[in-house]
């Protein structure tokens, strides 16, 4: 056994611990179907949010993590429940009173407001894979108004009509007195209208596979539960498609964990194998909310990409699952600079550490070389200071701190600086507040000044770090005042980085200038 798959199988980290989960599950015998199928869902009523990236990423983790610990082959597939009616019109897309005659019908028969795609569920889909293509996942995208028109669910619609009464028991008991009396696991979509109608059921006929209601006219209407006819409500539909599809895993919100008992049961009455699943917490918004897809509260994808990589939205996804998570601006630039730390981190590490680092987990222990060699957080306090409306500016600060550093030999350095400058004028810019400095303050900020005006040493962080603390040791108890006095005065920042690391990559005579500037009472 290899020392990767060893560590991998004792480590502790959340996906490990649910992939072997998997390998239990096939520990006497492999798949008849002959690899491990994971599933996410998806429901398009709205523009896809963040968190249907973060569920398909978090998916992607374990599968990975099970790749490393089994030899049996896997498949991920991502289901859109496309076919499901338009229950109201969503907050956040163009032209909404063109919806409004369209409620309840499917969302793939639903016109497209923004007039680019057949349906507004295509376009939602086509949303979804291309931010799920943005990541390089490896996915395959399934439709259910394509599985149930063409036919390929009709064999466990049947099988859902002749077990009817069975699936309605277990369906019923969840469900308060008056929903009972009109709920049916099948909702038929009229012929006509094209609308998906929520009626009780008059029969149904599990030996002609069809079933007989009253529409919502007082009509009476027979209709096959085959060939995109009729849908599952939504419950059902949960646990008939683990049992078509035979899905292993699928993981969701937490909002979902009351009803997996119910979705389990549901495909075990239908003949199929209940999955192994995994709960998270929800993503809120600022204000503490859980993010929506039809508000459209809280980051989108696009967002996130607009002011910092990829690759430090899957570390934000990467921790703490079940631990519900503000999800706002202010959350970047800690997930920047901690994912690069774990990538430094990593190559000095041995197999066991490595599978706990969470950069293993993000590039499936294909982990790249950081050469974001000056902090997130650095580069937004010098795009402060200096003013800098685009990342050539701050180039120039940085050249003179690494005169080896270029943007070919250290792109992760050159992209963060032009997230920083965008940033810094949209988030940081319109919320700085300077402070004028106390009497203490001051008398400190000359004694820095002079410091640093005689110093004639090498620009090193650490020695410019040990001036800047000598003169706050003998002044400020506890110490953390002093460091705050230069975050508020000098930065107009309520915290801020290393300041020796600061100044060195600022300049010295920068950093006197500015402490000049702040005394003669021109930053607040």
């Amino acid at each position: 056994m290899s020392e990767l798959r060893e560590a991998a199988l004792a480590s502790k980290a959340w996906p490990f611990e649910e992939a072997r989960k998997l390998v239990k599950r096939y520990q006497k015998a492999p798949p008849e179907k002959g690899h491990v199928l994971f599933e996410t869902g998806y429901g398009p009523s709205g523009l896809p949010h963040i968190g249907t990236f973060g569920e398909v990423a978090r998916t992607t983790m374990i599968r990975r993590a099970f790749e490393a610990i089994s030899d049996i082959p896997t498949r991920l597939i991502c289901f859109s429940d496309d076919l499901d009616g338009m229950r109201k019109v969503p907050g956040n897309v163009p032209n909404p009173e063109r919806l409004e005659q369209h409620l309840q019908r499917p969302l793939t028969s639903v016109p497209d407001p923004f007039e680019e795609y057949d349906s507004f569920g295509e376009h939602n889909n086509a949303m979804l894979r291309r931010f799920l293509d943005t990541f390089g996942f490896d996915y395959e995208f399934i439709s259910a108004t394509e599985y149930y028109r063409s036919g390929q669910f009709d064999a466990i619609l049947l099988r859902a009509a002749e077990r009817y009464d069975d699936i309605m028991a277990v369906m019923l008991k969840s469900l308060r007195e008056e929903r009972r009396q009109t709920y049916s696991i099948f909702l038929p979509i009229h012929p006509e209208s094209g609308r998906v109608m929520y009626v009780p059921m008059k029969h149904v006929d599990a030996a002609d596979g069809t079933i007989t209601f009253d529409t919502e006219d007082g009509e009476e209407m027979t209709l096959p539960v085959t060939g995109g006819n009729v849908k599952l409500q939504w419950k059902p539909d949960f646990g008939a498609r683990w049992a078509a599809l035979d899905v292993d895993f699928e993981m969701y919100g937490k909002d979902h964990s009351t009803n997996t008992p119910i979705y389990d049961r549901i495909c075990q009455i239908l003949g199929g194998h209940k999955p192994e699943h995994f709960t998270y917490e929800l993503f809120l918004d600022e204000n503490g909310q859980k993010i929506s897809k039809s508000s459209g509260n809280g980051l989108t994808i696009d967002e996130w990409l607009t002011y910092a990589s990829t690759e430090s939205l899957s570390y934000f996804m990467y921790q703490k699952p079940k631990t519900a998570k503000r999800m706002y601006f202010d959350v970047i630039p800690k997930a920047m600079d901690e994912y690069h730390q774990q990538l430094r981190a990593y190559p000095g590490q041995d197999a066991k550490a490595q599978v706990n680092n969470p950069v293993w987990h993000i590039h499936g222990g294909n982990v790249p070389v950081s050469t974001l060699i000056v902090p997130f957080s650095m580069l937004l306090n010098l795009a402060s200071v200096s003013g800098a409306e685009d990342k050539d500016q701050l180039w120039g600060f940085i050249r003179r701190y690494a005169p080896e550093a270029t943007a070919e030999s250290h792109p992760d350095l050159d992209a963060a600086a032009g997230y920083a400058v965008k940033y810094f004028n949209d988030f940081v810019k319109p919320t700085r507040t300077y402070r004028a400095a106390t009497e203490a303050e001051r008398d400190a900020l000359l004694e820095l000044r002079a410091q640093l005006a005689a110093y004639d040493g090498r620009i090193d962080d650490e020695a410019l770090q040990s001036i800047v603390y000598a003169v706050g040791r003998d002044r400020f108890d506890p110490l953390r005042g002093w460091f705050t006095a230069l975050y508020e005065v000098l930065l107009g920042a309520s915290q801020g980085p290393r300041f020796g690391g600061f100044i060195a990559l600022y300049g010295v005579d920068e950093t006197v200038a500015l402490i000049d500037k702040a005394l003669a009472g021109e930053l607040a």
